[in-house]
């Protein structure tokens, strides 16, 4: 059985205000703190972001409903094996040493019409959203918060240079076809007593570049820190959780840390949270960054296309098999009329 941890301290975990980014207001001063939180712990609350609190509750709530329907109706949904949108039941996410997560997902990505270039070229993780027609409160919903959200990530961008001393619009170049994931998860209750090994999410770090949480009020987010303990990252009200993830450490170099990080479910009440993996185009080259490699710190990773790293990962941890399924035998999911 897992203990229960104490959670975060407001310094261990801080809490930005975004109100200088999202109000055009000088940056240099909520860049340094977004730093710090970078080369601590990676984790940061964000307030004053700029979501619509009522596009906020709609998207739960309609997580909430979708996951209220039958499993044989939600199986209908399954998540396309190329295209990775749609319904993923319990048990396909399992990372090693570990049982599979006790939770489940409905997943969506940039939107991309079927005759999209990439798409029709099978360029991995570019699609058509997939919409259940008889759920049209769902599309409604979760459309309005994705484009918030994503929207949000890319004035982040902004701050992420300025806090690497790097010219305000460095990353802005590799937004044109973004590989943004969000995720709507599910967690049932997990049993009061389970083995050491089982999660509503094992202990993981995120593969790239930041994520965006909503989480609900019932918590259970927990992260390690550098000295190996384990505390919580509860919810905060009006603020979304933010953390590094594996690649955009790689791009620094290692300044900024992707820390471990799981889910545990210990309240005998259902869990939701609504995750935005924010990545850049598929061909963004993954180099280190100019003002991360001082004088005695050189190089560490080799460079590689952010798309490239992220199929890697998804391949060991998330049977992702694109070649399992040949062309001819495949069409991507059409988008709602």
């Amino acid at each position: 059985m897992i203990n229960a941890v104490r959670a975060a301290s407001r310094e261990e975990v801080p809490v930005l205000d975004l109100a200088p980014l999202t109000h055009g207001q000088p940056l240099e001063a909520l860049a340094a703190k977004l730093d710090e939180a970078c080369r601590e712990t990676g984790f940061f609350y964000i307030a004053n972001h700029g979501i619509d609190p009522q596009v906020l509750r709609d998207v739960f709530a309609a997580t909430r409903r979708y996951f209220a329907l039958p499993e044989a109706e939600r199986m209908a949904h399954l998540m396309h094996p190329v295209y990775r949108r749609g319904f993923m039941p319990q048990g396909i996410n399992q990372h090693p040493g570990f049982v599979a997560d006790l939770k489940e997902s409905y997943e969506i990505g940039v939107d991309l019409p079927p005759d999209d270039p990439d798409v029709m070229a099978r360029l991995p993780l570019h699609a058509p959203n997939q919409w259940p027609e008889d759920l049209p409160w769902l599309r409604a919903a979760v459309d309005a918060y994705f484009g918030q959200a994503r929207a949000l990530g890319e004035r982040m961008l902004r701050l992420i240079a300025t806090a690497l001393r790097l010219d305000e619009g460095f990353f802005l170049p590799y937004i044109r076809k973004p590989m943004v994931q969000m995720r709507l998860f599910h967690y049932p209750p997990q049993p009061a007593i389970s083995p050491d090994n089982a999660f509503g999410v094992a202990p993981h770090t995120d593969y790239g570049m930041f994520t965006l949480l909503a989480q609900d009020p019932i918590g259970g987010l927990e992260l390690r820190k550098r000295d190996g303990e384990w505390i919580a990252a509860p919810f905060v009200e009006d603020t979304l959780v933010v953390n590094i993830g594996d690649l955009f450490q790689r791009w620094t170099n290692d300044l900024y840390v992707s820390n471990p990080h799981r889910v545990v479910n210990r309240t005998g009440r259902e869990r939701y949270s609504i995750p935005m993996f924010f990545n850049l185009d598929y061909t963004t080259p993954v180099t280190c960054l100019p003002t991360c490699r001082p004088a005695g710190n050189p190089p560490r990773h080799e460079p590689i296309l952010s798309g490239d790293y992220l199929v890697s990962r998804f391949r060991t941890v998330q049977k992702f098999r694109p070649e399992d399924h040949p062309a001819t035998a495949d069409t991507p999911p059409q988008p709602a009329p």
